[in-house]
């Protein structure tokens, strides 16, 4: 088939959990079938990721967006048209001439949009369209306003933009042929919104650079607690705190020994902080061995995560690299995991710090919980099934 591909982003390097998606999806369905890529780009260094998608794509088109999204145009218009504030900061005029161009041009089988604020990009056009939605975006936006300070969240401004990005996330929705998701629970909010769509689950896997050979040893004497997360995303910061805040003071009275990292993307936003048993990793978004050698070493993983959104892919880099994984209700939803048997769950702190102390002291368990997920990543979430899913909906169309 020929595709056509749309992302908001350059899906090199691997990083964000969008990023690890698209690079994965390219990989595989490249093996059989002939990709155009058009992805929007902010900074003009993006630009040198291109040569690793070459091998993938036949042609590859980078469009430039706002490299900032708090532009006074980007604000003006927001406030002054229909259009909520997601879709104006990664709007480009530039992908929608190329997209334009190559619809005329070309004879795509089918278009392949990540996400909805891509759509806008897109004619009127013959060729099915299949929308990913990797989160229901409007449900993540209203978590963020909630978040802020009391007195920000009564202007009137966030209601209305919640109010636009719904709408319009709703019409693509309707517009596109078919709708991914990436788990159960969106497809059935989706289906609540919308019953008639035609929708399919595409669930996130796990790379294979994060995939162990087999399982080793870990030192239990000398534990470290691990969280890994993009701090651009407010789920992972949120995370972050509560784990530092909440968890930590109540963990250190229990185990004096035990030691916490917490790494990724612009962890400088989480402050400077001064405690010997808390290490604060910043990860270059292309450093790709520091994330791997950071989920091979740690000795077990929490995901303290209540926010909507994301795509759970440090879960599954968790169980693919030899960690068992304690999280949350939020922190696991959409995947295929029972409590207890290839996951823990734990909602408040002094059930995290329970179920952290029971693991260390308990080889057994530690040993049960950790073999069952690594087996469930080999057998459920393989990137080149997912592939092979993902074609299949295209070729329904």
């Amino acid at each position: 088939m020929k595709i056509l591909m749309v992302t908001p982003y350059v899906p090199y390097p691997p990083s964000s959990g969008g990023q690890i998606r698209t690079y994965n999806l390219l990989k595989y369905l490249s093996q059989n079938n002939e990709i155009t890529l058009v992805a929007l780009y902010k900074n003009n260094e993006e630009k040198k990721y291109e040569a690793y998608l070459k091998k993938y794509c036949k042609k590859i088109y980078l469009c430039k967006r706002p490299s900032s999204p708090w532009q006074f145009k980007n604000i003006f218009k927001t406030i002054f048209s229909t259009s909520p504030f997601l879709v104006v900061r990664n709007y480009s005029d530039e992908a929608k001439t190329i997209i334009n161009k190559l619809l005329y041009q070309e004879k795509f089988d089918v278009i392949h949009a990540e996400t909805f604020y891509v759509m806008p990009h897109i004619p009127e056009t013959k060729v099915p369209t299949v929308l990913v939605e990797q989160t229901i975006e409007y449900k993540v936006y209203k978590h963020f306003v909630n978040s802020l300070p009391f007195y920000l969240r009564f202007f009137i401004y966030f209601d209305i933009d919640i109010m636009k990005l719904k709408y319009w996330e709703r019409f693509y929705w309707k517009k596109a042929n078919a709708v991914v998701v990436v788990s159960s629970s969106d497809e059935k909010l989706i289906k609540n919104e919308e019953p008639k769509l035609k929708t399919s689950i595409i669930p996130n896997c796990v790379g294979d650079e994060m995939i162990i050979d087999k399982l080793g040893k870990k030192d239990l004497k000398s534990p470290t607690i691990f969280f890994q997360g993009n701090f651009f995303w407010l789920q992972n910061v949120e995370a972050a705190k509560f784990i530092i805040n909440k968890i930590y003071p109540q963990l250190i009275k229990e185990l004096p020994s035990v030691k916490v990292v917490i790494a990724g993307q612009n962890a400088k936003k989480l402050g400077n902080l001064i405690n010997k048993n808390i290490n604060i990793v910043n990860i270059e978004p292309d450093d790709i061995n520091k994330v791997k050698e950071l989920f091979k070493k740690n000795s077990l993983f929490i995901a303290p995560i209540f926010g909507p959104g994301g795509t759970r892919l440090k879960i599954l880099a968790a169980m693919g690299s030899g960690m068992p994984v304690i999280s949350s209700v939020t922190g696991i939803e959409g995947l295929d995991v029972t409590n207890n048997i290839n996951v823990v769950i734990s909602n408040n702190p002094k059930e995290f710090v329970s179920k952290i102390k029971q693991l260390l002291s308990n080889k057994n368990i530690y040993e049960k919980i950790r073999n069952n997920a690594y087996k469930l990543v080999k057998e459920k979430y393989q990137w080149s099934q997912t592939a092979k899913d993902l074609e299949t909906v295209y070729k329904s169309l």
